[in-house]
């Protein structure tokens, strides 16, 4: 179908003008009735963030999602621009998205006053009316709002009295939109006061100039807790005028983290390298015990990047051992956890006693909490977490009668699958019990589950794990304080 091009054919058409906010509560509706998915990707806020969103939106509100770093508020506000229709008549070459049927501007008055049904009209695609600024403290009123551009008088002869000079800023440019500020907190208080007629007036002033412009917006804002840093707070006149705080969080279940980071991580590499289900578990584990851990800072919070980025480190590092030994194809293995730790590092808040400790070490600690809590609620008898004494670990005495028997276990990253095979199958009976526990996706994982379950008894500090730098020792713990000693 032809659009209108002409203020004569759209009104021909039968337009009508809603606001953006009606607009939104309408495509609503709609999707509702229909059953769509309203944020698809969004994962684990089905029950909590998105129905208060709706009720948001259905309500016509201005609101802002209040939450730790990593918790998905980007991506949930860029998702609004879904609810609006997907284009709507402007005024030709309107600097604010004006509404034919209601201009607001000097420019656009005299368009219609002088060209009447004639005046030109655009179609503006939904992406377009969506604007999105990171709050930092060098933002200015003339950033948001606007100011006077002197150039511009100077250029077309105009006095300073003149609306025409004014340069409007990110705020009414984005009229019949959605404009979103992230991380509303750093935006200075002086700043914040521009934005109070805005959300209750719905108008603009700039300068001083007597010009009253009711813009037609959704605002949007984002924030983490006031407490996050001392870098400033949310001003109370503006929260007053927010109509709906809506607080996010993080995935409230394992599953829920899991499928986030597989949704993420970019695991389609070249060379095929398959990361198991028991790996991607232990991937996720370790951000669940950073948020509980005492060395983290609580409260910056421990972001879903970080097991996105650890497991694609982890894939990294078994694809270059793949590589150098011109294997076709591999697998995670325990080992490769180890020296990925890199990607946890400068992921995590350290309070200070984690700082006494360092953050590699951390890193390593909370690796090994997640080993051992995958590995204890999965194959210990009796485990309940916080009440090890009566978990039962009699199935793996073998193994640990091998090791007291003077044996060590030594793997290395760089080993080759048939290096590491041969490494794991020499120590008696541990391919039985591998095979007894039923992790294994396919046979291929036999040996990571080999190697999963010495590394889970050294967490139950059943063996003595040593790590120099790609190289790991396991030994009975006894004749490794011996050694310790004899040094």
């Amino acid at each position: 179908m032809t659009r209108p091009r002409t203020l004569g054919e759209l009104k021909a058409a039968g337009y009508r003008s809603v606001s953006v906010k009606e607009e939104m509560r309408r495509n609503l509706v709609r999707k509702l009735r229909a059953g769509e998915t309203l944020f698809p990707g969004i994962i684990g806020y089905d029950k909590t963030v998105i129905p208060q969103v709706v009720a948001a939106i259905l309500s016509r509100h201005d609101f802002l999602l209040l939450g730790l770093r990593g918790q998905a508020k980007t991506r949930l506000i860029r998702q609004l621009v879904d609810l609006l229709d997907d284009e709507i008549p402007v005024l030709a070459d309107s600097p604010i998205n004006e509404d034919p049927l209601q201009p607001l501007t000097k420019r656009g008055r005299e368009l219609v006053r002088d060209r009447g049904d004639e005046a030109p009209i655009e179609w503006l695609p939904r992406a377009r009316r969506y604007q999105e600024k990171l709050a930092t403290p060098d933002v200015s009123i003339a950033d948001l709002i606007g100011d006077v551009d002197p150039i511009k008088a100077v250029a077309r002869k105009l006095d300073f009295s003149d609306e025409e000079v004014i340069h409007y800023g990110l705020v009414p440019r984005t009229n019949r939109g959605i404009f979103a500020i992230n991380e509303l907190p750093d935006l200075q208080a002086r700043i914040q006061v521009g934005l109070l007629n805005i959300l209750e007036e719905n108008d603009i002033q700039i300068r001083g100039f007597p010009v009253r412009l009711p813009l037609d917006l959704l605002l949007v804002f984002t924030a983490n807790p006031e407490d996050y840093t001392n870098r400033g707070n949310i001003i109370t006149p503006l929260k007053d005028r927010i109509s709906a705080q809506i607080l996010t969080h993080y995935p409230e279940s394992l599953d829920d983290s899991m499928r986030i980071t597989a949704q993420e991580a970019w695991t389609e590499r070249g060379l095929p390298v398959r990361a198991p289900q028991l790996v991607r578990e232990i991937v996720e584990t370790i951000a669940l015990e950073a948020r509980a851990s005492d060395f983290v800072d609580k409260t910056s919070g421990v972001s879903a990047r970080m097991p996105i980025s650890y497991i694609e480190t982890v894939l990294s590092v078994a694809e270059t051992r793949a590589l150098r030994h011109g294997e076709e194809a591999t697998s995670v293995r325990i080992a490769d956890l180890f020296p990925a730790i890199s990607a946890l590092t400068g992921k995590i808040e350290l309070v200070f006693k984690g700082e006494q400790e360092g953050a590699a070490n951390v890193a390593l600690h909370l690796l090994g909490r997640a080993i051992r809590t995958a590995f204890n609620s999965r194959v210990v008898p009796g485990y309940r977490r916080g009440r090890d004494r009566k978990a039962d670990f009699s199935r793996f005495q073998p193994i640990i009668d091998w090791f007291e028997a003077g044996n060590h276990l030594e793997l290395h990253t760089d080993m080759s699958a048939a290096a590491y095979r041969s490494a794991l199958d020499a120590i008696g009976g541990l391919e039985i019990i591998a095979r007894d526990l039923q992790l294994a996706e396919q046979e291929t994982d036999i040996p990571l589950i080999m190697e999963f379950v010495i590394d889970g008894l050294h967490q139950n500090f059943l063996l003595t794990k040593h790590i120099k730098d790609a190289r790991i020792s396991y030994t009975d713990a006894v004749s490794y304080m011996m050694d310790e000693a004899a040094e």
